[in-house]
């Protein structure tokens, strides 16, 4: 939250300021208005030697009107403040968890999950928000007029103190009591509102697949689940607040009953004394009235505190997104004499609660060199590319960039030398050419470099026959674009950006043969001197990498060219023999033999 709060400018602080004055101001001409009732009662029974009585009731009313309006325009000018001051403090909590997000790593993403983020982001954030824009403004209008109250009574009546005390008592038990029992209860509401995006978000995300296997009452049931607890936990919480308004208005009403009766008692005891009996019963109203003041200041605080378990709730899950530490850090490093030299040097990798993911990898990839990585699944492959995009760092070892650990980069700089391409295709909400050129903010990517990029990328066919061309608006999530489609799309924004390495998750899995074929071809002669790594499943896909590099539960089993590991590799032979009869291999495997004695 400081940092948010550091965020205000002069002139937000000003007018908090001026606010918190405008209050403490309303309350000053609220608690006037007693005062000067006092003086009226007095007039109209004749205690004042006043000689013009209904000038001077004319003139005190006057003051009380006075009084009363200055005090609206006052509460109506902290208000606006508050409320214009708790959403410029909501814009700002709201930027700095979306920007603290983008810089997470994966990893710490995953922890908290995508529709934990969104709701801490959304909801949390307006729980804050409410809080502020309601709570600030009572939290000091609040104290200040109960404070203000007792001061003015305090030695008046001991009798009518002790029974306003009890009152404070019963009302302040009574809101520590809810705060102590619906905290926890609240943290159960957003973990539950939690799992009721992530329930949503699974079911739209996987429509087909529910309509497919005709999974609807199953979806609908999960989602029943959860929202039923939801509702019942909610049902709960808003029953217990539901008793504190009767609560307030019993307090407010029997302590306002108990002084009159009191005081209608204290007046019955003074015998034979019209205007000293008048003189106490004009005391014991302006007694009840500030009573009634110190009353309304603790409503209003249990009118704040009915909110501060929520909000409590959601700044804490705010608090642990911003305290979660940033792994990624950006170095200084800029520019290199070397361009695109990658190695992994004794690299190993473990997510966080878990075991080894990669154990000990140690290859280098040259500039202008493609190395592909092949292996069963959940063996790595993909950690591994993350490892040199540095979308995580490695938990052992080094990953060595132009000679130089990655880690020391300026990270506008290093994500300038790489273009990733991940294993699903991720496309925005936005013109075909707009996705092309994603993140060029300084506009080096023209018309010229999106119709290479895409011809690269074997999709300027068809986005050529589309109506628009590169303008057709891309639907979410790239919903009205085929698999094949998307992944082409995302190859040429990695294209585009002519980065000194291409790193390729598995980017050709939606690809018919004859254009994965095209589109590698294209590769090898338009981006002769970039380094590629390449994850891939297919042989067909890798098999003319300058070098090959095995995975088997993390670690490398073998390293050489397509048909060096035919024969020497059980791992990629039995790879291949999933894919390719014994004949083809075979062939393959001699090929390889008779090209390696040419070239010896």
């Amino acid at each position: 939250m400081l940092r948010v709060l550091k965020k205000l400018k002069a002139k937000d602080w000003i007018l908090c300021a001026a606010s918190i004055a405008a209050v403490v101001l309303s309350v000053f001409l609220e608690l006037m208005i007693p005062d000067f009732m006092e003086e009226i009662t007095r007039l109209l029974g004749g205690t004042s030697g006043s000689t013009d009585i209904l000038g001077d009731v004319l003139y005190y009313g006057g003051i009380m009107v006075a009084c009363a309006v200055g005090g609206m325009v006052a509460t109506v000018f902290s208000t606006s403040v508050s409320s214009y001051l708790s959403s410029l403090v909501a814009y700002y909590l709201r930027e700095t968890v979306f920007n603290h997000v983008t810089d997470l790593d994966a990893a710490n993403v995953k922890n908290f999950s995508a529709a934990s983020l969104l709701t801490r982001t959304t909801n949390d954030v307006s729980q804050v928000e409410m809080i502020i824009a309601f709570g600030t403004t009572q939290l000091i209008k609040a104290p200040v007029m109960a404070i203000w109250a007792v001061v003015k009574i305090v030695g008046s009546s001991w009798q009518l103190s002790l029974l306003t005390g009890a009152a404070v008592v019963v009302i302040v038990a009574s809101i520590l009591g809810l705060i102590y029992f619906l905290v926890p209860r609240f943290k159960m509401v957003q973990r539950l509102i939690d799992s009721i995006n992530r329930v949503a978000r699974e079911n739209l995300s996987g429509m087909k697949v529910v309509r497919a296997f005709n999974a609807e009452g199953y979806e609908e049931e999960k989602f029943a689940d959860v929202n039923k607890k939801l509702t019942d936990l909610q049902l709960g919480n808003r029953n217990f607040l539901a008793v504190i308004n009767p609560l307030m208005l019993f307090v407010l009403n029997g302590l306002s009953l108990g002084i009159y009766w009191l005081g209608g008692y204290l007046v019955s005891l003074i015998p034979n004394s019209p205007l000293a009996q008048l003189d106490l019963y004009s005391s014991v109203v302006v007694f009840g009235t500030y009573a009634l003041y110190v009353i309304q200041g603790f409503i209003l605080l249990s009118m704040v505190f009915m909110m501060w378990p929520q909000a409590k709730v959601s700044a804490m899950r705010i608090g642990e997104v911003l305290k979660t530490p940033t792994k990624i850090t950006s170095g200084r490093v800029r520019e290199t004499k070397v361009k695109g030299l990658i190695e992994f040097r004794d690299v190993s990798f473990h997510y966080e609660g878990g075991g080894d993911v990669l154990k000990h990898i140690s290859f280098k990839a040259n500039p202008g060199e493609s190395v592909a990585f092949i292996g069963a699944t959940g063996c790595g492959k993909s950690t591994l590319v993350g490892l040199a995009a540095r979308l995580y760092d490695p938990t052992g070892g080094k990953v060595l960039l132009d000679g130089i650990d990655i880690k020391e980069f300026d990270l506008d700089a290093l994500y300038d030398k790489i273009g990733y391409v991940p294993q699903k295709a991720v496309l925005f909400s936005d013109s075909i050419a707009d996705n092309v050129t994603f993140g060029d903010e300084e506009g080096r990517i023209g018309e010229e470099e999106v119709t290479k990029a895409l011809s690269i990328s074997q999709a300027g066919d068809f986005v050529s026959s589309l109506p628009e061309g590169v303008e057709f608006q891309v639907a979410q999530g790239g919903g009205n674009l085929s698999g094949g489609q998307k992944q082409r799309i995302s190859i040429a924004r990695a294209i585009a950006k002519a980065p000194e390495i291409l790193i390729f998750d598995d980017s050709f899995s939606a690809l018919d043969f004859a254009t994965d074929k095209a589109l590698r071809e294209e590769l090898s002669k338009s981006l002769k001197g970039t380094t590629v790594l390449v994850v891939g499943q297919r042989l067909a896909t890798i098999k003319n990498a300058d070098r090959i590099i095995v995975l088997e539960k993390g670690e490398v089993v073998g390293e050489g060219k397509h048909s060096e590991l035919l024969r020497d590799c059980p791992v990629y032979r039995e790879i291949a023999l999933s894919q390719f009869s014994e004949e083809e291999i075979a062939k393959e495997a001699a090929k390889g033999g008779s090209e390696d004695e040419s070239e010896q």
